[in-house]
């Protein structure tokens, strides 16, 4: 895809920007920066699991280069073992002498063999190398509730029971630190075809045997097409045995049959994306009315824990293996994502971009011993100063962006306070041909950095892995008030200091 026509003679939109000091809503959680493992294509395998003898430099067979990447982001919480793969998977299978372990069929991608060489010990072992918390996904669409009960004892339990002495036997004395516990997934679909009422009596049936040391969160499975009445029934039937309520939520460009490419889109597509992705709001404030309703002390938190853009497979590539390229396109998605879930902190306690590695809107591709950053990974790095702050109130005034049919405002702002009273700003360009001069209330200089490129589909590839990569920016106030300028299609995050 060329660079846009015109954009360098484009006059700058212009928007005003109002911050207030007071707090817009609960702080931000670093658990909405998180993010989703799943046993599909090369998500685990290769991606990040190499295995101790591999050449590929790596840490009990993790992989270093992507164990780096990760650390630097400071990843809050990984969601594992799926997504669907979650709903028939024995977690037995993952333990033990690994030469011992069965080999099964990925019945749900593409009915590859999985020698479960990456199990519980394994996972668990990532999460503190990259000093994440887990979120264990439990079977609720093909086991029993004795299964999921025993496997959360056998992973946090310090007692001399037996589940406790085998996993001390399989190389883990102390137990581990299991925060999140998702009671099933996508019960709708690929975790069972349930009715709403079915699953909500069946999560209750199975969270009733989830017990651990320390507190658990439940995590019921909610909506995850568009359905209100998921919600409604869960929370009405099952509000009292869950902590949270799952929402997943896909940005598809165009159709489930076809959703068009990753890359060589035109400027009617990249608007589409962008106005499909905003939907996400609407989501989420629909599912907190009922959930209000049922729930307005706000005790059960909303994890949208499956989340991102969903594209065509890359061609030549397994179809099952979902495999995308990821472009300036994916990097606006994921920040316009990131200001919707920082609107809504009083409900919205965890997201979970979908996925890590090599899979949908992913992070980092690899291929062999080769590692990309993709310019999603940009974003959760240059939104990494949000996690824990505070939001604030922000008013912005700016005209619509337009293409074709489709109307958006083309700046989007989400405003925050952190511990030492720095205001830090998130802005979002939508427009891929102007760019936006942002006119503020505020008084201080602004350090931070942006994220553009001349093309609406510029990615990192192995070859040219720095195609797209942020840039250091900063603004001094004119007059006694800053201005921030936006090149178009961007994403700018700064700090202001506190006054």
């Amino acid at each position: 895809m060329a660079p846009l026509l015109g954009a360098h003679a484009a006059l700058p939109i212009q928007t005003t920007l109002s911050v207030s000091q007071e707090a817009a809503g609960p702080r931000i959680e670093p658990e909405v920066y998180g993010h989703f493992v799943e046993h599909l294509g090369t998500g685990v395998y290769g991606g990040l699991w190499v295995g101790p003898e591999s050449t590929i430099p790596n840490t009990r067979g993790w992989r270093d280069d992507v164990l780096a990447a990760l650390r630097r982001i400071q990843v809050p919480v990984v969601r594992w073992p799926g997504g669907c793969f979650a709903d028939d998977y024995d977690w037995r299978d993952g333990i033990g002498p690994p030469a011992q372990r069965p080999v099964r069929l990925n019945k749900v991608w593409g009915h590859v063999p999985d020698n479960n060489r990456v199990g519980t010990h394994e996972f668990m072992d990532f999460t503190e190398l990259i000093g994440a918390q887990a979120y264990i996904a439990g079977n609720m669409g093909s086991l029993p509730p004795r299964s999921m009960s025993q496997w959360l004892e056998y992973m946090t339990s310090d007692s001399h029971s037996t589940l406790a002495q085998e996993r001390r036997r399989n190389g883990r004395d102390a137990p581990w630190r299991v925060k999140y516990f998702g009671v099933g997934n996508e019960t709708w679909g690929c975790g069972g075809h349930m009715r709403a009422e079915y699953a909500a009596d069946l999560h209750r049936q199975y969270a009733q045997f989830l017990r651990s040391p320390a507190p658990v969160v439940k995590v019921a499975s909610g909506d995850g097409e568009g359905r209100d009445e998921v919600t409604e029934v869960m929370m009405a039937r099952a509000k009292d045995d869950m902590d949270a309520l799952s929402l997943h939520y896909y940005t598809v460009p165009g159709t489930w049959e076809h959703k068009g490419s990753a890359t060589g889109f035109d400027a009617q597509r990249w608007a589409r994306s962008l106005q499909v992705a905003m939907h996400l709001e609407d989501r989420i404030i629909a599912t907190s009315r009922i959930m209000d309703r049922h729930d307005p002390q706000k005790r059960v938190a909303l994890f949208v824990d499956e989340w991102g853009m969903w594209h065509d497979p890359e061609p030549g590539t397994n179809g099952a293996f979902l495999q995308q390229q990821n472009t300036l396109r994916d990097a606006m998605v994921a920040a316009l994502s990131f200001g919707i879930f920082q609107r809504h902190t009083d409900r919205v306690k965890m997201a979970n971009i979908a996925q890590l590695a090599n899979v949908l809107q992913a992070l980092v591709l690899t291929d062999g011993e080769k590692m990309v950053l993709t310019p999603t990974y940009h974003v959760f790095d240059m939104y990494r100063p949000f996690q824990g702050t505070t939001p604030l109130q922000a008013t912005l005034a700016t005209p619509d962006y337009r293409q074709g049919d489709i109307t958006l405002p083309a700046v989007q702002v989400s405003a925050a306070r952190a511990a030492d009273g720095a205001i830090l700003l998130a802005l979002v360009n939508l427009d891929p041909v102007r760019p936006a001069r942002v006119r503020t209330d505020l008084a201080g200089p602004a350090t931070g950095r942006s994220l553009t490129a001349p093309a609406m589909d510029a990615h990192n590839s192995f070859d040219r892995p720095g195609t797209i990569a942020p840039a250091p920016y900063a603004a001094t106030p004119v007059g006694g008030r800053l201005s921030l300028d936006l090149p178009a299609k961007s994403i700018v995050v700064v700090s202001v200091p506190a006054p």
